[in-house]
């Protein structure tokens, strides 16, 4: 069985290697899971969330290393400081909620019945996170899933190996099991054999469409619950009475912000035509400031993205848009860090259309398309005009407005003058290609739960 190798996007080196388990140690370990979780769930809840909470401190006290760590692994620059903002606040809501989401929901308690619907856990819950925002992808599923009494395998993207050693150490040095939280290497021929063997309960993936079609194959026939967050092309719609300078600012810092490679990042923008050239004006000088470099020097605002077989993804969509007519309007020159690899200047794109690929199909890099728009009619339809379906960002000064054009957007979560952004308190979820199930909020709990019906006769003399 091959090592699995992480190539540091930084300098092409090999930063880590690990080896996958073997399909009897894979087996071991998923035994070990499951004998561990009955336990576990028998844990009062308050136990369980104070853990959590705790595991989640003991990662962060490790934040100096891990953003390192982080540079090394993705390329994100560390001036940004990791994630570790959003994975307390997102643990701390979930733990805030949990004990009312979990609680029975009493149908009647008479003299005769007591009728509640009560929520228990679903049982061992694998996740099988990206690379891309590594700590909070995870964190999504993990903190509810440890919460309402499930034990977890995680196995992690190999770009972002380390994540999940990191992880797991921190949340056994607060207290959890060993076997209550588990973090494994697998190929991807015994990640879909455990699948297929029923192994887990719940199976939670943030990957490509690709990745959630395999994960579907392997699932096929075991009824086993799948969460998919998949591929994305979100859109972006500045509507004549939207703040133009808050819509490039945001709009832009959404479209290149992690190099592009955000999972509800902005990849397409439809301008109203009454703002179309100020704001292309605006945006090509908001890009022209960036500063593309190693993710270690205090200047550089943009790293490598995280491979260089992505970057060059983004490079063939680009270059075919541009023999089809587009324009490019970002100079490579003014980015002299872009070698051809990992490192990649950022592009804006006009004069694009929807028969290129760079408008249709995720990019997941630091280029845009911007297109001229009539009105919300057809700003609907283009943004609709897409496989994907994860978030839309509606820039105008009419909420009503935003709202009326949310309704008909297919789409999991509306934005209104902000965008690329997660409230835990709203349900993350998708339609379309970008896949099923939902995590955070409330409904991040029905994720990880079942529910059971109890209907109690009481005796009668």
């Amino acid at each position: 069985m091959d090592s699995i190798e992480l190539i540091s996007p930084v300098d092409g080196t090999v930063y880590a290697t690990r080896d996958p388990l073997d399909r009897a140690g894979a087996t071991a370990m998923v035994a070990r899971a499951r004998a561990a979780q009955k336990g576990w769930a028998a844990r009062p809840l308050a136990e369980r969330v104070a853990l959590v909470k705790a595991g989640v401190v003991a990662l962060i006290a490790k934040k100096d290393v891990l953003v390192e760590e982080l540079a090394w692994q993705m390329g994100r620059p560390v001036r940004f400081g990791g994630e570790f903002g959003g994975v307390s606040d997102r643990t701390d809501y979930m733990a805030s909620i949990a004990e009312a989401t979990l609680a029975p929901q009493m149908v009647e308690d008479s003299d005769r019945f007591t009728r509640y619907l009560a929520r228990e856990p679903v049982g061992v819950v694998f996740i099988v996170a990206p690379w891309n925002y590594p700590y909070l992808t995870t964190i999504n599923t993990l903190a509810p899933a440890l919460i309402a009494g499930n034990t977890v395998v995680l196995k992690h993207a190999s770009q972002t190996l380390l994540v999940g050693e990191r992880l797991a150490e921190a949340f056994h040095e607060a207290g959890i099991p060993a076997d209550v939280f588990q973090n494994v290497v697998l190929d991807h021929a015994t990640t879909e054999h455990l699948i297929g063997s029923r192994a887990f309960n719940f199976v939670n993936f943030t990957g490509s469409v690709g990745g959630g079609v395999a994960m579907e194959k392997a699932a096929a026939g075991t009824f086993t619950s799948l969460g998919l967050e998949l591929g994305g092309k979100d859109p972006g719609y500045v509507r004549a009475d939207a703040d133009l300078d808050a819509a490039v600012d945001s709009l832009m810092d959404g479209a290149m912000y992690n190099a592009g490679q955000c999972c509800c990042g902005i990849e397409r923008i439809y301008v109203h035509e009454s703002l179309y050239d100020a704001f292309v004006e605006k945006a090509v000088a908001w890009v022209k400031a960036l500063k593309l470099g190693n993710p270690f020097e205090a200047g550089s605002t943009l790293g490598p993205m995280a491979n260089k077989r992505f970057a060059a993804v983004v490079r063939a969509q680009t270059a075919e848009a541009i023999a089809a007519g587009a324009v490019a309007l970002i100079d490579p020159a003014l980015f002299p860090a872009d070698d051809g690899g990992a490192y990649l200047a950022p592009q804006i794109l006009v004069n694009v259309d929807h028969s290129m690929r760079v408008m249709m199909e995720e990019s997941f890099g630091p280029v845009v398309g911007i297109m001229k728009v009539s009105g919300d009619q057809q700003a609907i339809s283009l943004m609709n005009d897409s496989p994907y379906g994860l978030t839309c960002s509606i820039w105008t000064s009419d909420a009503e407005a935003a709202a009326a054009i949310g309704a008909q957007i297919e789409t999991g979560t509306v934005f209104m003058n902000r965008c690329d952004y997660l409230d835990p308190a709203l349900c993350w979820t998708s339609c379309k290609d970008t896949g099923r199930g939902g995590s955070l909020s409330y409904l991040g709990f029905h994720s990880v739960t079942r529910v059971k019906s109890y209907h109690l006769k009481k005796a009668t003399k």
